[in-house]
């Protein structure tokens, strides 16, 4: 292992593999090391179809050589902190590497022990979750067992990756109760710490509308803190500073989420812990020869592997510019997307900016749940992800 490299990239998820195949597809020459610990790669948006019994989890997971891009380097080990003065990166085995530039990516942290109670009984007694691949299959079997009684969907406060799916899985849980009639002896509810169901308004009426075609209990400010699974009750803080007691039969957790430890306790870190990133050019505002851009970046925008595919390019032609000694001239501007499962074959293409402005890729009502959008969702964007996006083409 060398001791330096010209760009490290800590992170070998959408972004990091994303940015170092545009790098070298931009300069082959390019010394490009990706730290990286995990020998798996998921395609984590594909989860949503998975709980609901769309697809097996197997086809979200590739080996992660097989997207380390072509002269590379990869260090499988797990980052310990950063020392941006000397323009170092310590890892756990206690190696320390030393950098001209850095990229730190190294998505978000999903935070269950939050919940008390949850980390032991995730996977268990109804209580499931698809924000991870070893309880996403528990999800499908809550789903198709379930006969009646309260179906919980929880959503915390703060950010999370991909804003839109606690709800999403709700979606295709209440089509199924209705298929296989026993909607009429269960009560869906969608709990969420905030105070709207998408923040959005042009995506927000069509949902609203949806709540209450479908006949969907609403609980906003209702934050989860506890989980009791033998008795199967969600304890929940609500606005008003009270704790509320709800039983359930099924109950999807969507976990308090936060950058990695490493990320919080270093000095690359803001006042909230996430990455300190410019908003507009990725590039970090106290130490220049380091950028940040994904799930740990804060970039405040939604958490989703859009938003990423728009903030890699950006990040790329920025370092570059950097090592070239000259200004950043590209711009983010906040472009996320949420595709929104509102059924099977249905999904909403939610798209738009930093301010909340719909930015929309096709000529037709996008607030409208679509046959086409779904395919989209389910084949076509796996496609541009795996082939498209991790290769540097897009």
């Amino acid at each position: 292992m060398a001791d330096h490299h010209q760009i490290i990239i800590v992170g070998g998820g959408t972004a990091g593999i994303t940015v170092a195949a545009r790098l070298l597809n931009a300069d082959p020459k390019l010394d490009v090391a990706i730290i990286e610990p995990s020998n798996v790669h998921y395609y984590q948006p594909l989860w949503t179809l998975v709980g609901g019994g769309e697809f097996p989890r197997e086809v979200t997971a590739r080996p992660m050589a097989n997207y380390i891009p072509p002269g590379a380097t990869w260090v499988q080990e797990f980052v310990d902190g950063f020392d941006p003065a000397n323009k170092r990166v310590d890892l756990r085995d206690g190696t320390k590497i030393g950098y001209d530039q850095l990229v730190v990516c190294p998505g978000i942290q999903l935070d269950w022990g939050a919940i008390e109670g949850l980390s032991d009984a995730i996977g268990t007694h109804g209580l499931c979750s698809n924000y991870s691949y070893e309880t996403v299959e528990y999800t499908w079997e809550c789903i198709a067992n379930f006969r009646g009684g309260r179906a919980l969907f929880t959503a915390p406060a703060g950010a999370i990756k991909c804003g839109g799916a606690p709800q999403k899985i709700m979606w295709l849980a209440e089509e199924n109760f209705r298929k296989r009639g026993v909607r009429a002896d269960a009560e869906v509810s969608f709990a969420i710490a905030g105070g709207r169901i998408f923040g959005v308004e042009k995506y927000r009426r069509t949902l609203e509308r949806l709540v209450q075609e479908r006949d969907i209990v609403t609980r906003f400010g209702h934050d989860l803190i506890s989980v009791d699974p033998d008795k199967k009750i969600g304890r929940f803080r609500t606005n008003d500073g009270e704790t509320l007691e709800l039983d359930y039969e099924l109950m999807h957790v969507t976990p308090p989420q936060s950058a990695p430890d490493f990320i919080k306790h270093s000095p690359l870190a803001d006042e909230a812990g996430w990455l300190a990133a410019d908003k507009y050019t990725t590039q970090h505002p106290r130490f220049p020869d380091v950028f940040s851009l994904g799930d740990a970046s804060s970039l405040p925008c939604s958490k989703t592997g859009a938003a990423v595919r728009k903030q890699a390019p950006v990040t790329v032609a920025n370092l570059l510019a950097h090592r070239a000694k000259q200004p950043p001239a590209a711009r983010y501007d906040g472009y996320s997307s949420c595709p929104i499962i509102t059924g099977v074959g249905q999904v909403m293409l939610a798209e738009f900016d930093y301010d909340g402005t719909p930015t929309e890729s096709f000529p037709f009502d996008q607030a409208q749940p679509r046959y086409s959008m779904y395919l989209l969702k389910a084949y076509g964007l796996p496609e541009i992800y795996w082939n498209g996006m991790l290769r540097g083409r897009m």
